[in-house]
């Protein structure tokens, strides 16, 4: 009985140099398409981290902060103006954009005496306070403009150096790809952000 215990053993001892190695790959292998299936599913219809390339943003995101951008809310509602968002750039879908809703789909949105004014569908008149988030805003003017149904008018928050809806007018809902939710470096930057209150 012990020296067919023995020889079993000796056998197991043989075979694991070969199984070992076997078995690793294939949990190596196992755990990436596991991974796959969540992170996948994950970047493409959840969140989605970026780089902030540019200063076109300062002084509320600099060049190479990384953020993370909730692509899940807007299958559920409409961007809302002053959310930071990322979106194709329309003369080239290819790049990717980072600017700031001031104009919703119906409205017209004109330069007057230094500050952003909404004309509304509705007639209703809108003078835009960015004190919350642009303490010292540099005035910029731009041509008056009214949105289609689908458009949406940007800005970058750095006035003056900022390309944007005022360059090349303005962008389209399907190509708004989320909302900046998250700014995850640098460190000591960490912030959630949501859209300010101009009432």
């Amino acid at each position: 009985m012990q020296e067919n215990f023995k020889d079993k053993n000796e056998q197991n001892e043989k075979k694991s140099p070969i199984s070992q190695p076997v078995n690793f790959v294939f949990e190596i292998i196992r755990v990436l398409v596991i991974s796959l299936a969540i992170v996948l599913p994950i970047r493409t219809y959840i969140v989605q981290p970026f780089f902030v390339s540019g200063e076109s943003m300062k002084p509320n995101f600099n060049n190479y902060e990384y953020i993370l951008v909730d692509e899940l809310s807007y299958r559920f509602r409409e961007p809302q103006r002053g959310e930071v968002i990322v979106f194709k750039y329309p003369l080239n879908k290819k790049d990717s954009y980072i600017k700031r809703i001031i104009g919703l789909p119906g409205e017209t949105i004109k330069f007057d005496n230094g500050k952003i004014v909404i004309v509304k569908p509705n007639g209703e008149t809108l003078t835009l306070d960015e004190s919350s988030y642009l303490p010292n805003p540099a005035p910029v003017s731009f041509p008056e403009i009214t949105l289609a149904e689908n458009e949406f008018y940007v800005r970058g928050d750095n006035r003056i150096l900022s390309f944007d809806s005022k360059d090349w007018g303005p962008i389209k809902r399907e190509d708004i790809i989320g909302r900046v939710w998250l700014r995850i470096w640098p460190i000591n930057k960490v912030q959630a952000f949501q859209a300010p209150d101009y009432k």
